[in-house]
């Protein structure tokens, strides 16, 4: 059989890149399909790699890519350069110091605003609709009835987020509440797909970008060593935001952000362990919301 029949054989029965990566190894050395010795190999590879990996020269793990436990930098195993530290004993190892290992898990809910009035002039104009009330009201509802020890609920300084927010917080009694100008709508980072209908100016992105990056390293990170039981924050914000801190909470490429769309009020929730390890446990939940109630703008 000759080698351009048996590659389409193993294909057909396959179907999938591990055997085009496999005749591609095979064919490097003597070429294939009139293409010189290693290219035609060398483009399957390629193809084969996802496209953010290719693109950023990366190489990926056997499981397609590694995870960085040390993503917030508060990986107390790990020195400033990067190296391990030494393992140190103690008399007693329930002792504070225990290596300054965080022990508690904390769970972070997103929340997006509610619908607001897309024609005021300004933020100041751009209220909740009644509707939005509504959504805000079935959204403080929906956590209270989860039935979680709330520790704080932190909002953006913009006036739809406020809103949801003191709506939000009359559902929670004694919770304490927060605004930060970090946590502000705007622009990430330029999405992969581009889209035709959205076009920010490249300061924007350079501005805007900085600010909810920091935004992110302020709030998203694993639990404090001091920290002794598991805490439950919620932070209402807004959709480009809360899709940013998802891609950069479980390590994927930011530039998808926009892939992902988000109800008015919807709950997604992010879970720290102490390892850093990261969970999505719900992204853009409303389930909780009567179809007559779910909008998105």
């Amino acid at each position: 059989m000759s080698f351009r029949k048996t590659v389409k054989l193993l294909c057909g029965f396959a179907g999938g890149s591990a055997v085009l990566v496999f005749a591609a190894a095979a064919a490097d050395s003597r070429g294939c399909f009139g293409e010189p010795a290693g290219v035609w190999s060398r483009l399957t590879v390629q193809a084969a790699l996802p496209a953010w990996t290719a693109a950023n020269n990366h190489t990926p793990s056997p499981t397609g890519h590694a995870w960085d436990f040390n993503w917030d930098k508060r990986d107390q195993a790990t020195l400033s350069n990067g190296t391990k530290k030494k393992e140190t004993s103690t008399e007693d190892p329930s002792s504070e110091q225990d290596n300054g290992k965080p022990k508690a898990t904390r769970n972070i809910l997103l929340i997006r605003h509610s619908q607001y009035n897309l024609s005021g002039n300004g933020d100041k104009e751009r209220v909740l609709t009644p509707l939005g009330r509504e959504q805000a009201e079935l959204t403080g509802e929906r956590l209270a009835a989860l039935g979680l020890k709330y520790d704080v609920l932190i909002h953006s300084t913009m006036s739809r987020a406020t809103e949801t927010a003191h709506i939000i917080s009359k559902y929670l009694p004694g919770i304490e509440l927060l605004s930060c100008d970090l946590l502000r709508e705007g622009a990430p980072i330029e999405p992969v797909p581009p889209v035709t209908h959205w076009k920010p100016d490249a300061v924007q992105y350079h501005e805007d970008g900085a600010r909810i990056e920091a935004a992110f390293r302020r709030y998203i990170h694993r639990a404090d060593p001091k920290q002794k039981e598991d805490s439950y924050e919620i932070i209402v914000c807004h959709a480009n935001v809360i899709r940013y801190f998802v891609c950069r909470a479980l390590q994927f490429p930011p530039e998808g952000w926009l892939r992902m769309g988000l109800n008015n009020g919807s709950i997604t929730w992010l879970t720290i362990r102490p390892s850093g390890r990261v969970a999505l446990r719900a992204l853009g939940d409303s389930g909780f919301m009567p179809p007559d109630k779910l909008t998105r703008t």
